[in-house]
């Protein structure tokens, strides 16, 4: 799924107007016919619906609905606020409202809020065209809500709320609901605004399809349409060497729980063959634990003096390696000698962020995946969510490499400047070893030929629908990084049907 910014959601509207016949009041009771369809589902004619419009278009919105609630015998109060002018569509929704309800009332001071007692709120005060900070009776108003309302529904988005750029410092409404229109909105992937959208429903507007699929976005959503068109089902005819033989360099003593579970995790996800390079201190447990795996074992406790061959589709590194002096040469070593995609995780990262020399010398095509600290570690702060992401754009186009964020939405950078957010996977999934789990399933596609970016994509898909699995059977308290392996199978089958 495209994630829009503003401006093109705007021409989205006009384009749709122009070019298929319906007039921009009409759209905008498409609008409140989908709200008011999703709010009678979901709440009865006990309710009371208190309505704050502002006076564009989100305001337009929010009258019409009014206006249906309405006329269904739902008891309704609509308080508009602000003093300027109203757009067109909203004045007219306005005169329409007034034809048929006296409870309409115009706030511009602290003093005439009303009381909200249980009222439902819906907030229609501001949409996502929303560029600069509320000021005057606005950020009052909001405030007021955020205190006094028990339920609040926003349309669209949450008043306040920019939806391409941080919103920090604004007065935001902390939405129990929001309703939005058509397609996923960039600022509700971010963690900086979890407080203000707890739970989203996507409502279908009936946009124009051409401009939906001919509009390109420097975001997208990851969602099955797009698995499937990605994932490549076995041939019947195939054996092991049709799907690659990769190499997990990781483990060190006390560790080698993260090399056991990125090895599984690679097996799991379908590698034809994998090679382990472990230290002597992990050999029986590595032997025991994956006997599929091969082992060659470089060093006692950690891993010294590695081969200079690396016959191998493709290289993870990283998983339970340690901190290590010898680690600088154990890195420069892989790079200098596989020049093919390779995985970069965990402690290989950290030594990276401490050699940042090394960046230039990672193979072309290769795939980072740190979480939040590891990212900041290598890259340094950042001010915001969108910071971050703009950052992770940039180095990934800088040293033509794929960043692979953990995270809620785990978000993929790409040489590109293209951006991709997950939509599967669960707070459960932050346990230790989750991560080792990722990389496995990583170094397994890349084996399989799945180009760098198909991977990410597929492998953290496939990683987030094992761990929803997972949750719904054990709990997301219960879940740990080697239940995810052991679904794996049925993420596997759910992308299949």
């Amino acid at each position: 799924m495209k994630i829009f910014s503003a401006p093109q959601i705007k021409a989205w509207d006009a384009y749709t107007i122009q070019n298929e016949s319906i007039t921009s009041i009409d759209l905008m009771e498409r609008a409140a016919i989908a709200c008011f369809d999703w709010i009678t589902r979901h709440f009865d004619h006990y309710s009371s619906f208190t309505i704050f419009c502002g006076r564009g278009n989100n305001g337009g919105d929010g009258i019409a609905l009014a206006r249906l609630l309405h006329e269904k015998n739902y008891k309704v109060r609509v308080f508009i606020a602000g003093l300027s002018k109203g757009s067109n569509d909203f004045e007219e929704n306005l005169n329409r409202f007034r034809e048929i309800s006296q409870h309409l009332e115009f706030i511009n001071t602290e003093e005439a809020f009303p009381s909200l007692e249980n009222d439902v709120v819906i907030d229609a005060i501001f949409g996502i065209g929303l560029n600069k900070k509320p000021a005057g009776v606005y950020p009052l108003l909001i405030e007021y809500i955020n205190k006094n309302a028990k339920t609040v529904i926003s349309i669209d988005v949450p008043s306040g709320m920019y939806i391409d750029n941080t919103s920090e410092g604004n007065k935001i409404i902390r939405s129990n609901f929001t309703l939005t229109f058509q397609n996923e909105k960039l600022a509700f992937l971010m963690q900086e605004n979890a407080d203000y959208n707890k739970r989203r429903e996507m409502l279908d507007i009936k946009l124009s399809e051409h401009y939906g699929k001919s509009e390109e976005s420097l975001y997208e959503l990851i969602d099955k349409s797009l698995i499937q068109k990605i994932y490549s089902p076995r041939k019947p005819f195939s054996h092991k060497g049709n799907y690659g033989h990769a190499c997990l360099i990781a483990g060190s003593y006390g560790m080698m729980g993260a090399a056991v579970l990125a090895a599984e995790a690679c097996l799991r996800s379908g590698v034809g063959k994998l090679s382990c390079f472990i230290p002597k201190c992990g050999y029986q447990i590595l032997q025991i634990s994956v006997p599929e795996a091969m082992c060659q074992t470089f060093g006692k406790k950690h891993l010294e003096d590695l081969t200079n061959e690396f016959d191998f589709e493709v290289i993870g590194i990283g998983p339970g390696l340690g901190n290590f002096p010898n680690q600088k040469k154990l890195l420069k070593s892989v790079f200098k000698n596989f020049k093919k995609p390779t995985i970069i995780d965990a402690d290989a990262l950290n030594v990276l962020s401490t050699n940042p020399s090394l960046f230039k010398k990672i193979p072309a095509g290769s795939i980072l995946t740190p979480h939040p600290k590891e990212f900041e570690r290598l890259f340094g702060k950042t001010v915001s969510d969108f910071h971050t992401i703009e950052v992770a754009l940039e180095k990934a186009t800088l040293y033509n490499i794929y960043i692979v964020l953990k995270g809620h939405h785990t978000f993929i950078a790409t040489p590109s400047g293209k951006g991709y957010f997950n939509s599967t996977g669960n707070p459960g999934m932050a346990t230790g070893g989750s991560g080792d789990v990722l990389t496995g399933i990583i170094t397994s596609l890349i084996a399989q030929k799945y180009s760098s970016l198909d991977a990410c994509i597929l492998g953290v898909y496939l990683h987030g629908v094992a761990g929803d699995l997972g949750s719904e059977q054990l709990s997301e308290e219960a879940l740990k990084a080697g239940d995810i392996v052991n679904f794996l199978p049925e993420a596997f089958k759910q992308i299949t049907n």
